[in-house]
């Protein structure tokens, strides 16, 4: 899984990452929710606890669960005849077809190593090396049930940078 093309600043506070040029934030409130449809709930709690990630247990049962990866965004793991509630087409085999790839930000550079080693330990299968760009870090795999993963840390000098030449660049359209 290559990390070009990848959206956003990773390894920056969620505060920095999404505020415009204006020094507001992009869009207060909103919350990213992704559903994900996994063969065993339990399974795929225990793993993702590994990695580090904590569940909210008022927005869950057992056939769904909340899982926090940032301040405005959460995982909704839900087992499959839930999730098929949910959707109207018929679930994809994340092991024969990309559905999506999911991502999240570090704030360490080590850290990759950390979250994916323990994704490995754990039961994952490694969708593709360490890829170092000495600005950017990242770390590749597919959890239990084949969805592929990259954890990423990006130096936060770097990030700055590519936000300030964004918002130059923003400013320069408009004139």
């Amino acid at each position: 899984m290559s990390s070009a093309g990848r959206a956003g600043p990773p390894g920056t506070t969620s505060h920095s990452r999404l505020e415009t040029h204006h020094g507001h934030p992009a869009h207060p409130g909103r919350v990213l929710y992704v559903q994900l449809p996994v063969a065993d709930l339990e399974r795929s709690k225990a793993f993702f606890v590994k990695l580090g990630f904590s569940f909210d247990p008022r927005f869950g049962d057992e056939t769904a669960a909340c899982m926090l990866v940032g301040e405005q965004a959460l995982v909704m793991l839900l087992g499959h005849e839930t999730f098929a509630q949910f959707a109207h087409l018929p679930i994809g085999d994340p092991t024969t077809h990309t559905q999506a790839l999911y991502s999240f930000g570090l704030s360490a550079r080590d850290e990759g190593d950390t979250v994916a080693d323990a994704a490995l330990a754990a039961g994952a299968s490694e969708a593709d090396g360490p890829e170092d760009h000495g600005f950017m870090y990242t770390r590749s795999f597919c959890d239990l049930d084949g969805h592929p993963w990259q954890v990423m840390w990006m130096d936060p000098a770097a990030a700055q940078q590519g936000t300030e030449e964004s918002a130059a660049a923003t400013q320069d359209a408009v004139a």
